[in-house]
């Protein structure tokens, strides 16, 4: 009978609804905590996301579960599932690479140039799963390998500890790894021995000189960041933000530029008309005033 109640209540759970009043307070709690948009057409896609979770919990509604979230104990045990369930994670290595490219030819050298005793810093904001984080390590690696005395660290920020936990174990899918060269695949990559589940991690030396970060971009301060960079990377995460938003967010991270420093972000978001101190260099490509 118990085996029974169990599956009646996955059925019941399955035909729940989220009602429109339980998502407008989940959409307004998302955008005040974490300023993401949450619009009425994305109610189906929340309603999905998290089915899983109130499965998981063993809770009969939408209702219970926000009910939940919103208590004492849900703002400090659920919130960074919550925070799981509802932030899009997509990125691949050497996604746009024209900005890779911009580093390699104008970035790093004329960094070398300046004959900086300094480590070359760059922080990647909105990190993910460590795909973006990967590529910039193999990119600083191959240009140091041909410019000795060249030294870099690296810092990766995410909201999600999800995506922060698998770019720490830097371990994907072998397929995720098509697009790069061959050459890069086996300098940098090895190959797990499970044929059922092939995977590639990725070695040593791309994480030596890797630091990750929990940060909320909603955050008034980014206290935990504490140095400046020569180079940011923000792309394709303010696309989730209105634009007073974005514009706020922009000012706080070009906070942390070096002068003459440099802060690229997605091909599909724009800087026109803000605000903030950056001049347009290239397409997604400004520098720091």
């Amino acid at each position: 009978m118990e085996n029974n109640k169990s599956y009646s209540k996955d059925l019941d759970c399955f035909k729940a609804e989220l009602s429109s009043k339980d998502f407008e307070a989940f959409s307004q709690f998302i955008y005040s905590e974490f300023g993401i948009k949450m619009p009425p057409v994305k109610r189906i896609m929340l309603q999905g996301r998290l089915l899983k979770r109130i499965r998981e919990l063993n809770m009969n509604s939408y209702t219970e579960y926000k009910d939940y979230l919103f208590s004492n104990d849900g703002q400090r045990e659920e919130i960074f599932n919550f925070l799981n369930v509802v932030t899009t994670n997509k990125t691949d290595f050497f996604r746009e690479p024209v900005h890779f490219d911009f580093l390699k030819s104008t970035v790093l050298p004329a960094f070398v140039e300046k004959q900086s005793r300094e480590p070359f810093k760059i922080w990647s904001a909105g990190c993910s799963s460590g795909e973006e984080l990967y590529t910039l390590a193999i990119t600083l690696n191959e240009f140091s390998a041909n410019n000795p005395g060249f030294h870099y660290n690296m810092l990766g920020t995410d909201i999600s500890q999800n995506v922060l936990s698998k770019a720490a174990k830097g371990i994907y899918p072998l397929n995720k790894v098509d697009i790069i060269p061959l050459e890069l695949k086996k300098k940098y990559f090895l190959k797990s021995k499970d044929t059922n589940n092939p995977t590639v991690k990725v070695r040593p030396e791309l994480q030596r000189n890797l630091s990750l970060k929990y940060l909320n971009l909603m955050d008034s301060s980014f206290s935990a960041i504490n140095e400046k960079y020569d180079v940011v990377f923000c792309r394709n995460v303010l696309i989730y933000f209105d634009r007073q938003t974005q514009e706020s967010v922009i000012n706080k991270l070009s906070s942390h530029v070096k002068s003459d420093g440099y802060f690229f972000i997605g091909h599909s978001e724009s800087l026109t008309g803000m605000d903030v101190p950056l001049e347009h260099i290239k397409p997604t490509i400004f520098r720091k005033k």
